[in-house]
Parts: structure tokens; sequence; C-alpha cells
């Protein structure tokens, strides 16, 4: 059973409390099971912080979706600013600038990834462009996958996008209209994808060679994923994917599944009658490893390891929208045994949770805000 949580706002001059405080005028203090807090605000005006990361100067780049701009931000000092030559975005409903990810030996290649919606109203897709940041923009760009089919559909397009070796993996959703095709081989949609870092197709893929398939699939039956990440011991690639009206879901991705969507769900549609016959199990279709009813519209997802929250090492912390919390799960052997809504009575839509380089959790909320969580003792 979920622990009820204190919220306790404290407003504190800046210096007054040894915590590094740039921005805010007010820090929030925050009580959960194990661990207090304080929520610091690192920047703000970002109206749909999609996805971040941290450069290895210490700078920030993070997506707006809704403008389609990627932006460098300083943490230290909270200014922005905005990249030149970044490719154009069809920013639409689920659509704009989406995942942003470096590649990690970026300080030898330089080799930094954007996701991102394209098209118009009357038809739209989502790529994936490789590039080089110099100076304020990028450069050297190269598109490395299309996903097909184009619709017209601004909805449902994923992204995210994890790198582990010299393999890209990521995400696309199902389109919402075509929710079958998440069954189909012969598409991307409702797909994790596997290709190589420079585009190329492993021919180890599930279901390269295949003629009726497309050989970058590696795994099938997902509705709209938002959520991808690998966990830093297992290497395990762990997703999380939007139900419809309840159903969100956790799984753990194994190459040539079948995870069920549209066939089994753990939701109802959104005019309260039952997807497809209602059916939540099915052999052959892989059950989630947690799922959420009623929805919480999971976005970003991060396996804590760092140093600063010793109680929540080996956690796994996924954004809420509709139920504005950040949630933290406890797993032991490979499986839910705690759930925590952090953040609840903050009422904020969590878009993105990272980790950074400097051990504290970052997050983006629409809005949008970008903040940083730092333990404090009780």
């Amino acid at each position: 059973m979920l622990a009820k949580k204190h919220l306790f706002k404290i407003t504190l001059c800046l210096g007054i409390i040894a915590i590094g405080c740039n921005h805010p005028k007010e820090s929030q203090i925050f009580t959960s099971e194990v661990q207090n807090f304080v929520l610091e605000k690192i920047t703000d005006s970002i109206r749909i912080p999609f996805g971040m990361i941290f450069l290895p100067d210490g700078n920030m780049l993070v997506t707006n979706r809704f403008s389609g701009e990627l932006i460098r931000i300083d943490i230290a000092s909270g200014k922005k600013k905005v990249l030149q030559g970044v490719p154009t975005s069809y920013s639409r409903g689920d659509g704009g600038a989406l995942d942003v990810l470096l590649h990690p030996n970026y300080k030898k290649n330089g080799w930094l990834y954007f996701s991102h919606s394209i098209g118009d109203s009357i038809s739209s897709s989502m790529v994936i462009d490789r590039a080089k940041l110099e100076g304020d923009s990028l450069i050297n760009i190269q598109r490395i996958f299309t996903a097909f089919p184009f619709y017209k559909s601004p909805s449902h397009y994923g992204s995210r996008m994890v790198i582990q070796d010299e393999y890209l993996f990521f995400t696309m959703g199902d389109r919402y209209d075509l929710m079958d095709a998440a069954q189909k081989l012969d598409n991307h949609l409702g797909k994790v994808m596997r290709i190589f870092a420079d585009g190329r197709i492993p021919q180890d893929n599930p279901f390269a060679g295949i003629d009726s398939a497309k050989s970058e699939i590696w795994s099938y039956g997902h509705r709209n994923p938002q959520g991808l990440t690998l966990h830093p011991e297992t290497n395990e690639l762990w997703l999380h994917e939007h139900g419809p009206k309840g159903g969100d879901e956790l799984n753990r991705i194994e190459p040539g599944l079948n995870y069920g969507w549209p066939i089994i769900c753990h939701g109802i549609d959104y005019d309260d009658t039952p997807i497809k016959n209602g059916i939540t199990h099915k052999d052959g279709l892989e059950q989630p490893i947690h799922f959420y009813t009623p929805s919480i519209a999971p976005s970003g997802m991060e396996f804590y390891f760092g140093d600063k929250f010793k109680s929540w090492k080996g956690n796994l912390f996924i954004g809420a929208m509709a139920l504005t919390h950040l949630n933290r799960l406890v797993l032991k052997d490979g499986k839910v045994i705690h759930e925590e809504r952090l953040l609840e009575e903050f009422g904020k839509r969590i878009r993105v949770v990272r980790q950074g380089p400097d051990g504290f959790i970052y997050i983006g909320v629409d809005g949008g805000s970008i903040f940083r969580l730092k333990p404090i003792d009780a």
C-alpha cells in the first residue's frame, strides 16, 4: 500500500541552507518514506521539456517538444541558448523535438542523436538524425532512421533512445489509429528497434533477412513507449508504455518477443469499452513486469545508481503526467516489490527524469521548468 507523504513548504533566503540553490526564491522540502529532499529550480520557460542529456562540460541539452528547439542550459546559472542548425520538426499533437542522446564515446567522436517528428498534417512520421555540436550549432547532420509508414495522425511517435555498446535502441508508437500495426512486422509502428549507431542494420536482429519484416525490429506489440533505459549493472533493456484508459506497462525487453498490444491489455478504451476482446493474458504474449490502473501517463525513466541518495540506490524512477508525481519503484530479482509516489502535492506533469553526472536527480516538467532533487537530513 502506498504510504502517504507530507509536504512542507519552507520559504528560505538564498544561502541560509547549504544546498547550493541558485534560482528559486522559495525552496520546497519534501519527505518520502526513506529520504527527505529539496527541489531546486535550474531554469524555466521550456514549454515541454521532452529529452534531457548532460554534456561533458557540465552543461545540459534539453529538447522543447512544443517548439522543436534543442536548448543548451548552463546548470550553474540557468542561462539558456537555443542551438542553431537543428533539423525542423513537425510540432503538433505528440510531435516535435523528442529525445536527445550522446554517444558513449562522445568525447572522442562527437556524435549526438536527435529524434523528432517530421511531415505535416497530411503525412508525418518519426526520424532519428545524428550530428555534431560545434559552438552553438549542429553540423554534419545525417539521417540514420525513418519510421514507416507515414500517417496523418499527430499522435504516438514514441520516442526514446539508448545506446548499448555500438547499438542504438529506440521506440516508435502505434500512431493511435493504427493499433493493429503493432502486431505486424512489415512496419515500424508499436516497436522497439535496434540499429548500429551509424544507422546500419545488425544482421543478427531477430527479423533480419525476412522479406515480410522490417529488419530493424527488436520487439513488437507496444502502444506508445515513452520510457526506455538500460539497467547499469545487468545491461537489461527496460521500457514503459502508455496504456489507453488504464494499463500503462513496465516491461523488460527481450529480442523477438511480442508484448501483446492490442490483443491483450490491462486497460480499457477511452469510451469505457474493452480493447479488442477485453483479455489480459494469452499464450505467446508477454505479461508486463508491472502495470498501472488507473493510468499514470508515464514519461521518461531512469535507474538510480548514484551516491547522493543512498536509500534510493537501484530504484527505478518514472515521470508521471496524468497523476503528476515521480514514481519510485523498488525491484528485487527483476520484480517490483514496492512503489512510492513522490511529489504528488507538487502537482506537475513530470515529462523526463535523469540522473546527473553529479549524482543528483533532474526532472523536467510541462510548463516547463527543470528541477534538481537534492537530499537533506531528516
